[in-house]
């Protein structure tokens, strides 16, 4: 049922959430949920840093030292 819908829909679904909830409330709830995509968004940079740190931190040189040849 909802793969049918299409332009003229999601424009009518638009307009009735605008109607019931106002336009004032709609773009206070859109801002927060731009605030909780930029603050996972965030998380998950933080996290991969964070990740890469402690690899590179952890990688320990296993190459054998040189002998002078004599």
């Amino acid at each position: 049922m909802l793969q049918n819908i299409g332009i003229p829909g999601l424009l009518l679904i638009a307009v009735v959430v605008l109607v019931l909830f106002g336009r004032g409330k709609v773009s206070s709830l859109m801002g927060e949920v731009g605030k909780g995509i930029n603050a996972f968004k965030r998380g998950v940079k933080e996290e991969t840093e964070e990740l890469e740190n402690k690899t590179a931190q952890d990688a320990v040189d296993v190459t054998p030292p040189k002998k002078d040849k004599v």
